[in-house]
């Protein structure tokens, strides 16, 4: 893959991830806990996609293969990192809504 697709599956899988946060989030306001952690258990694996296609990237630099960075793949990380703290911070609330109930 080049640098290209590889941007681009981290940006189609991190955004994916963050769906499912916002989409966890809004079912345990519901009070739908298992499909909240269901929804939550989807977004990590999605992240998990996203951190394999960084890894190759990182082991690829590792090896000794030249990295272009792009302006992609700059926008490709910010999209993985936002992802990120979007599924922290849903799970933290969706442990807060279930205390609530």
């Amino acid at each position: 893959m080049n640098i290209e697709e590889i941007s681009f599956q981290i940006i189609l899988h991190g955004g994916n991830a963050r769906s499912l946060a916002m989409e966890a989030i809004q079912h345990a306001k519901a009070g739908q806990f298992d499909i909240a952690n269901q929804k939550i258990k989807e977004a990590n694996e999605e992240l998990e996609k996203a951190h394999r296609s960084q890894t190759d990237l990182i082991q690829g630099e590792a090896r000794g293969e030249k990295v272009e960075i792009r302006l992609l793949l700059i926008h490709a990380q910010d999209h993985l990192m936002n992802a990120m703290t979007v599924t922290d911070l849903a799970e933290e609330m969706i442990e807060l809504h279930h205390k609530m109930k």
